[in-house]
């Protein structure tokens, strides 16, 4: 029996948030500190759930990065893969709060620092999910660890996962961002991403179709495209088109780690051993939480039973 129901590898950051809601980053005054960055989201709301999750990710040997530690502790994430950098200081995003995409001012530093050391084939074996973000490919040497690494997952039998946050932002080469997912994606994993992500990445719209066909010709069997208001549809290989209507909420607090919500419910789902369909459904649960409330998860529900219901 695995021990680890997910690895998370990838950035773990500090986001400033925005206090007033839809307003442009050079006009917004206060900002609120949350724990940040896509895997590490994972990792918590994976833990808030019940599951055993492990975070392999780089700060800083400073005040923040002992934020960082002590806000996953709390939220009982293994800390053991994560290492603070003597050199860099943790790694700051300032986000604007927002009803729709938020905008964003990135501060990187320690966050790509990631190395092989800090994942073990043995730690590796113990789990069942292995997930990253683009965003924690775009920058060495967290890409090439991140890469050896998940071709030591795949030999060893777990299911891969990525959330193909893109921004030309993060990673402005999009021809070389394009040839390192074609990397990933060789190991067939769970893909997530959304129209901004997509729109961001071709730099243009595309439609469904040739979104699909690009990501299950680079070895995608599940692509699920989420799509804010408009639903999610999902591609699979063998069970074909998945629609869902979005879920109507009334009162949409922050959009900041939504998407981040949606993946841990799917990738909870198939833990659980659920149909697509069910992952969709549950997914969607866990983003309409998030979506209602500022930061993280709120503490004072029981999470796990409202998806389930």
């Amino acid at each position: 029996m695995k021990s680890i129901d997910i690895i998370s590898i990838g950035e773990v950051l500090i986001d400033f948030i925005g206090h007033e809601i839809n307003t442009s980053i050079n006009r917004t005054k206060d900002y609120h500190r949350f724990l940040g960055g896509s895997p590490t989201n994972v990792a918590v709301n994976a833990s808030r759930l019940g599951l055993k999750s492990v975070l392999v990710a780089s700060c800083g040997q400073d005040g923040l990065g002992d934020y960082v530690v002590r806000k996953l502790k709390s939220n009982n994430v293994d800390t053991s893969s994560i290492r603070k950098s003597d050199t860099a200081p943790t790694s700051v995003i300032f986000v604007s709060k927002s009803t729709e995409t938020p905008d964003f001012i990135p501060y990187r530093q320690a966050d790509c620092e990631i190395f092989e050391s800090q994942l073990s084939d043995a730690t590796i074996a113990d789990a069942k999910i292995f997930h990253t973000t683009c965003f924690a490919l775009s920058k060495n040497p967290a890409r090439q660890t991140i890469l050896n690494r998940a071709r030591k997952a795949k030999e060893l039998g777990l299911k891969l996962s990525i959330d193909i946050n893109f921004s030309e932002r993060i990673w402005p080469d999009r021809e070389e961002a394009k040839q390192v997912l074609k990397e990933y994606l060789a190991n067939d994993p769970l893909v997530k991403l959304s129209e901004d992500d997509c729109y961001r990445l071709f730099a243009e719209v595309k439609s469904e179709d040739y979104i699909f066909d690009y990501f299950h010709n680079l070895g995608a069997s599940t692509i699920c495209l989420t799509k804010g208001k408009n639903g999610v549809a999902l591609s699979d290989v063998n069970e074909g088109l998945l629609f869902q209507k979005a879920m109507k909420i009334d009162d949409i607090k922050d959009t900041t780690g939504a998407g981040d919500a949606f993946w841990t419910g799917f990738l909870f789902a198939q833990i659980e051993n659920k149909s697509l369909n069910e992952c969709i459904t549950i997914a969607q649960k866990l983003a309409s939480i998030k979506l209602q409330n500022v930061g993280r998860l709120p503490d004072n529900i029981n999470i796990k039973k409202i998806i389930q219901e």
